[in-house]
């Protein structure tokens, strides 16, 4: 483990744990995670970074020098389905997009708790098929993303299974968030220990997000999903977050629907770590490893 880790661990527990327990305003949050982001989060300069039109709404692109433009990776930003945008992560993305040389796709989607379920998932749908009918093949696009993110690409790959649609080459997600019906034990053993989110407001979020809606909505919750026929899946969560068990147990059911998948349990780091990679090695290291994953899948897959 790097020095820079206990010293990140630190500042998150002492610093961003408490703002985020104790925030009254969505908008200060959300104007928050903008300034952080410009601050801590450097992309690299040789990836070109321009706001497109995709289906209904705009997406931020990003294309790094001598990039495959028929290869895309889909990303849905995390921030428990009410802050986070895409520039808050292109950062991440772009150093994930130059290592794999592809094309890197960040959609806005609608926000609790302005938007509820399930605004985002229809949104992320729609992004999707507007890739297709941009003309990128189904199997040269994989998705990916973080937090609630995460859960919404797993949502999504769900709905487009069970709608019989073209499926995507894979699916990548950094500390997916699963279960809003949050049964998962790591919830309250991991409370203390996870350096970042505040377990006592997790119920808060997922009232802003659902609006009424069942929390066992696989919709809502792919951990009540069925991904038989998915594609293969890599994930990778820290054994520290209160979000453990939402990675354990989706990997768990989706291999029990004969799924591809590969879970990575990081030690003691915090909830979505490559977002850090610009101070922190082990973050680098992960960015790393889940490119050599994506480009096995796509070198592996069948020529369109």
């Amino acid at each position: 483990m790097s020095w820079q880790r206990p010293l990140l661990n630190r500042w998150l527990r002492r610093v961003e744990k408490p703002r985020l327990a104790h925030a009254t305003s969505h908008d200060s949050l959300r104007r928050r995670l903008e300034r952080n982001a410009r601050f801590f989060f450097r992309g690299p300069r040789d990836v070109a970074q321009s706001w497109r039109d995709l289906g209904d709404g705009a997406a931020l692109w990003l294309e790094p020098a001598g990039a495959d433009r028929g290869r895309v990776l889909l990303y849905f930003h995390g921030g428990a389905y009410i802050f986070g945008s895409p520039r808050t992560h292109a950062a991440m993305v772009a150093v994930l997009a130059r290592t794999v040389r592809a094309c890197a796709v960040l959609p806005t989607y609608p926000l609790a708790p302005e938007h509820a379920f399930p605004a985002a998932l229809d949104r992320a749908e729609d992004a999707y098929h507007a890739l297709l009918a941009r003309g990128v093949s189904p199997e040269n696009i994989m998705l990916g993303g973080d937090s609630a993110g995460g859960g919404l690409a797993l949502a999504l790959l769900a709905r487009l299974i069970r709608a019989g649609a073209a499926l995507p080459g894979g699916l990548f997600a950094f500390s997916p968030l699963t279960d809003l019906t949050f049964s998962g034990a790591s919830l309250q053993v991991n409370a203390a220990r996870d350096v970042m989110l505040p377990a006592r407001r997790v119920s808060e979020m997922a009232e802003h997000y659902l609006a009424g809606a069942a929390a066992d909505d696989p919709g809502a919750s792919p951990l009540f999903a069925d991904f038989t026929g998915a594609p293969p899946i890599w994930i990778t969560v820290g054994d520290t977050e209160i979000l453990l068990d939402d990675s354990r147990r989706i990997v768990s059911r989706t291999r029990a629907q004969c799924v591809s998948v590969q879970m990575h349990i990081a030690r003691d780091l915090p909830h979505v770590w490559p977002m850090f990679h610009n101070m922190l090695p082990e973050a680098r290291a992960t960015l790393d490893d889940l490119a050599g994953w994506i480009k096995f899948r796509w070198d592996a897959a069948p020529c369109s």
